[in-house]
């Protein structure tokens, strides 16, 4: 068989294998879950749910190493939080482990007028499954912690050396709370995560959470007293590349950033990213929301929104920012994204990418809607309209 052939032949075999795919896009809103599936067309979608009505989901996500094994945050003002799972991708689910108990005396941490304030635990606003076991999971919470299970969600134990770092009793609530929203595993480097509390800043470990270091130099907050201080900078997300997990991409409050050694550093890549006239004076990058390509490790994506309080698009256009440079050049991507009286929020877990040929990338509103692009974000299209406000958006490609 000729070169031609069998590259011709390897193509077509690629083409039917991600035909069969399947991606399942999980969605937590403020009154329920719910799971949408579609072929690799993505073109026509299934919208099962909502599963646990009339509960706030602040996060769902599935484990890598077993699509089917399920994790769900499931919490209400009135009774309290609940752990969910599911061994079926959704279809079923249980109630599991839900006793989240500080280590040791908890201590103090700031509260907004700066006087000394009791850790107290309040919600779960992010499970993070283990890469390679589907039965280990992290979960970060509010006050902002970081607990491990070995047992599917049993048990938990808190990982004591994060919020015992010396600076803990400096931390201090951003204006959701003290939450520790985002948990990034290197998937080269054992041990090593990265995690993101608002408003404490970004910490890493590189031995499986025992210890913790400040990863802030280089990030510059004008509202606070030392606007570059090792802590107390407002991170509202990290993302990386699977396949460089040394460069790190953060969305501030303020700026979007780049590091180039596994946090050690950042520098701001807001570009021509729109220009907020606000309180800040006309800094540019604010918003929650930032992700990266699934096969182009420096084309990263972004949604701009109007701070401090208004947290709507520039504008009333819903734009979503692209760099194909790993920042500093940027270009909107405005096709089938409503581009006149739009005034809905991106919340900080509601984006995600699936990992086909040509990479999807969705997001949710709290208007309750779910867009998804199957062209790394050329063109956009709503999946659903009408959901409750979205708080979470994670998305799996299945065989």
């Amino acid at each position: 068989m000729s070169g031609k052939r069998a590259a011709r032949r390897g193509s077509v075999l690629r083409e039917r294998k991600e035909e069969m795919s399947q991606v399942r896009v999980l969605v937590g809103t403020r009154k329920g879950a719910f799971v949408l599936t579609s072929n690799a067309k993505r073109e026509k979608w299934d919208v099962s749910g909502p599963h646990f009505a009339g509960w706030e989901i602040y996060h769902v996500k599935g484990s890598q190493a077993d699509p089917n094994r399920l994790y769900a945050s499931q919490s209400s003002g009135w009774f309290g939080q609940q752990i969910q799972r599911s061994n079926d991708g959704g279809k079923t689910w249980e109630p599991v482990g839900n006793k989240f108990v500080y280590d040791g005396t908890p201590g103090t941490h700031q509260w907004y007028d700066g006087t000394p304030h009791p850790w107290e635990f309040k919600r779960v606003w992010h499970l993070e499954p283990s890469l390679t076991d589907r039965d280990t999971v992290y979960a970060g919470v509010e006050d902002a912690a970081i607990f491990r299970s070995t047992d599917g969600a049993r048990t938990w134990e808190e990982l004591p050396g994060l919020r015992g770092h010396g600076t803990g009793p400096q931390w201090q609530p951003g204006a959701g709370g003290m939450c520790l929203h985002t948990i990034v595993l290197d998937p080269i480097h054992e041990g090593r995560m990265f995690i993101a509390i608002s408003a404490a800043g970004a910490f890493r470990s590189d031995d499986g959470g025992t210890t913790w270091q400040p990863i802030n130099r280089g990030l510059h907050s004008p509202y606070i007293p030392d606007p570059a201080a090792e802590v107390g900078h407002c991170v509202h997300r990290i993302a990386m590349h699977r396949a460089r997990p040394h460069v790190l991409f953060m969305q501030k409050h303020w700026d979007v950033m780049r590091s180039d050694d596994a946090g050690d550093s950042w520098r701001v890549v807001n570009g021509n990213l729109p220009t907020d006239s606000g309180a800040d004076g006309g800094r540019r990058g604010f918003g929650f929301v930032i992700d990266v390509h699934a096969h182009e490790p420096d084309t990263i994506y972004v949604v701009p929104i109007k701070s401090d309080s208004e947290h709507f698009p520039h504008e009333g256009k819903l734009r979503v920012f692209r760099s194909r440079s790993g920042g500093n050049e940027w270009e909107a991507l405005t096709e089938g994204l409503p581009q006149k009286d739009c005034y809905v929020n991106v919340l900080r877990d509601a984006m995600a990418v699936d990992s086909l040929d040509k990479c999807g990338v969705y997001f949710g509103t709290t208007g309750g809607q779910v867009y998804a692009s199957p062209d790394s974000g050329t063109t956009w299209g709503p999946i659903v309209r009408d959901l409750p406000a979205v708080l979470s958006v994670e998305v799996q490609t299945l065989p």
